[in-house]
């Protein structure tokens, strides 16, 4: 679950993590109260979730396709700015007043950036908090290290710009500190990175009291991610986080109802949205046009890879898991359904736990609640096979059998391909 910037300062800071005054706004004349309070020079940040706001630009409803080709083909005549004429999604400001114009500027608008997207995101609130006289800009995060079942420091003193950018061309430039799990943050791990940054004396102790912060944010909120991009020195000497980011670990929500509450689900997909309300909680939207509705997420991948060779678009990511009732099915089918881009459904379930009949009674329940105008490819195997192929026989639905995987795949690419 990923948090708004404002949210994230709110987490960082409750831990101990110094960041510049500021709060969020959701009209112009919060903007510009919020700015009279911190002195007048601000910066206004639109908060949405997607990076590259700085840059990117601030159209209607119906302009941000467009507006996303453009800063495709040509960001550096097209992309926004801090200040000028291309407004982007981030603004300085040098008094209340302008705080007020840039937030009009800003709120209402769907902010367009390569990370958004062609559908953009509408605009609901912005951040409004002090400028700072920035001197030199890091970047630092916290991520699970996957290889090594343990956290991961991520820092470079190439901060202010896109880390995926710095990695591309400067790998080098980014240094990486495990944690170890079992004795948590220890000084010296952040003196470490301190030293490998550059960071000496007063500003080194600064740094490793802020990096501890970040990892008790961490694990407190058991993130995924934390990241401040850019962490800066400032000109007197101070060092501050200017950024904030946050994603939760979906997984253990279940344990942080107060982090729940602070999800925002106009910035998710509507269709993972409704998946989770319906109770298919791992669902991932993708762009392709062949819906898939498979047991395991081992099985899932090698569904949409097979989809790929045969020549197919994998619609999304479904792994319907353990199915011990029909209703199941019949849910994910239903999220499937709701997307205009799909034009075949596969059907692909190798029963170990999950039963071969009860996968067959969902799909054949599915055709008696819902209009299903789309074709239907099933491959079934495993448990209780007799029992689902009897099952779906004696239906008379007009689904196209298949028993290999390979086979299944291409007949649902060329089910997709005959439909309008």
């Amino acid at each position: 679950m990923k948090l708004h910037e404002y949210q994230a300062r709110d987490l960082l800071a409750s831990h101990g993590v110094p960041l510049p005054g500021g709060r969020v706004a959701s009209t112009p004349a919060e903007a510009r109260q919020i700015a009279e309070e911190l002195g007048g020079r601000v910066v206004v940040k639109a908060q949405i979730h997607a990076g590259g706001r700085g840059k990117g630009r601030l159209v209607g409803a119906s302009e941000t396709a467009a507006m996303f080709q453009t800063l495709s083909t040509d960001p550096a005549n097209n992309s926004g700015q801090v200040k000028g004429e291309r407004v982007g999604g981030v603004r300085l400001a040098d008094t209340a007043a302008e705080a007020e114009a840039a937030a009009a500027a800003i709120l209402g608008k769907h902010l367009v950036s390569i990370q958004t997207g062609p559908e953009g995101k509408l605009v609901k609130n912005v951040l409004v908090a002090a400028q700072t006289d920035v001197a030199k800009e890091y970047y630092v995060a916290i991520i699970i290290d996957g290889a090594q079942g343990s956290p991961l420091i991520m820092a470079s003193t190439e901060g202010g710009q896109e880390i995926e950018v710095v990695a591309h061309n400067n790998p080098d430039a980014i240094l990486r500190q495990p944690v170890n799990p079992a004795a948590g943050f220890e000084p010296y791990v952040g003196r470490v990175v301190a030293a490998r940054l550059g960071f000496q004396g007063d500003q080194a102790a600064q740094f490793t009291k802020l990096l501890e912060g970040l990892y008790k944010t961490f694990v407190a909120t058991d993130a995924s991610l934390v990241e401040v991009n850019p962490l800066v020195v400032t000109t007197d000497g101070t060092v501050l986080a200017l950024d904030a980011k946050v994603t939760i670990d979906d997984n253990a929500l279940y344990r942080h109802k107060d982090l729940e509450a602070l999800r925002d689900k106009d910035e998710e997909d509507p269709l993972e949205v409704m998946a989770q309300e319906l109770g298919v909680a791992n669902f991932i939207k993708l762009d392709g046009n062949i819906g898939c509705v498979v047991n395991g997420a081992g099985l899932a991948m090698a569904t949409m890879d097979t989809i790929k060779l045969a020549g197919g678009e994998p619609a999304n990511f479904l792994d319907i898991g353990t199915v011990n009732d029909p209703q199941r099915v019949v849910s994910a089918l239903k999220v499937i359904l709701e997307d205009p881009s799909v034009k075949a459904i596969f059907v692909n379930i190798f029963g170990g736990m999950a039963r071969v009949d009860i996968i067959a009674q969902g799909v054949i329940d599915a055709h008696k609640q819902m209009e299903i105008k789309v074709p239907v490819v099933m491959r079934l195997v495993g448990t209780n096979l007799a029992e689902g192929e009897k099952l779906i026989e004696e239906s008379g639905l007009p689904v196209i059998r298949a028993t290999e995987l390979g086979d299944a795949a291409r007949k649902s690419v060329e089910a997709a391909g005959k439909v309008a």
